[in-house]
């Protein structure tokens, strides 16, 4: 599983995502669990290199053979204008949004790849991104999140307005529900079968448990640096409550952390590597 972070403030963006992903597997009577664990998975990236756009995920790990990670530097080379019978794709540096990008990947990721390998499948996985960062000669960063659930896709749909501050996490939501909105995932259910109150008025309910008790971390003038260190806190606990909840911790691995601002572009902050980058000089 995964946590994964958007945390957007005047100043920028920042994507963040632990790095442990499950391989499930099925036992002869047809249940399904945990096989293993591994805490090397990619889920941050950068969509068009020397581009401020980046792109968080969580779900499903791979389609068919591929990685989602080897699948998007495989549309990282289309929007570079790399792949000839792709080159409608390409990104103008100087006239491109991050509304066509998310577009785009949506595209690729759901309607080319996902919808054909798992239209045979009666329950098909999850899978979710947000795609981030700058359009062209814009002051404001941008969000928008792809949800494909059970085979079926919402969006890509703006997370915020433009102007707007805030975070948004997906995969295992639990720790930072409860730190940040002051609401467990089962407080529905004991409000209904503990307290008596009844379900019509359970929206009303959260939204007044929230209210009161959600903890206001974001605040839209803070300063990157500030923003990075609270995405990488949240990721953090998350993992610790993976480790030290019932079940097996799903949630772990290095954290990967990358920023966009207006200036800088995207910046990796934080980035693990399965090679020495000093027995693999670049050649420029």
């Amino acid at each position: 599983m995964t946590i994964a972070i958007s945390l957007k403030v005047d100043d920028g963006v920042i994507l963040a995502a632990d790095s442990a992903t499950s391989l499930m597997v099925c036992d002869p009577q047809g249940h399904t669990g945990v096989g293993n664990i591994y805490n090397t998975a990619n889920k941050v990236f950068n969509l068009r290199k020397g581009l401020p756009i980046g792109a968080i995920t969580w779900g499903a790990g791979s389609i068919g053979n591929a990685s989602i990670s080897t699948l998007i530097k495989d549309l990282r080379k289309r929007f570079l204008g790399e792949i000839q019978d792709f080159s409608e794709w390409h990104i103008d540096p100087e006239a491109y949004t991050i509304e066509e990008a998310a577009n785009r990947l949506k595209e690729y990721i759901f309607d080319e790849l996902y919808t054909p390998e798992f239209s045979s499948w009666p329950e098909k996985p999850t899978l979710g991104f947000i795609v981030a960062g700058y359009s062209a000669n814009e002051g404001m960063a941008e969000e928008y999140q792809i949800d494909i659930v059970n085979g079926n896709c919402n969006g890509p749909r703006l997370v915020r307005p433009k102007k707007d501050s805030g975070a948004t996490w997906s995969g295992e939501p639990e720790a930072i529900n409860r730190l940040m909105s002051g609401v467990a995932g089962k407080l529905p259910d004991v409000l209904v079968s503990q307290l008596g109150i009844q379900p019509q008025n359970i929206p009303t309910a959260i939204g007044a448990i929230q209210q009161a008790c959600q903890a206001p971390l974001v605040m839209p003038a803070m300063p990157i640096q500030d923003a990075i260190d609270l995405a990488e806190f949240l990721i953090d606990l998350t993992i610790k409550f993976s480790r030290f909840n019932m079940g097996a911790p799903t949630v772990g691995g290095p954290i990967e952390i990358a920023a966009i601002t207006k200036h800088e572009g995207f910046k990796w902050v934080k980035r693990k590597h399965y090679f020495n980058n000093n027995l693999n000089p670049e050649v420029v």
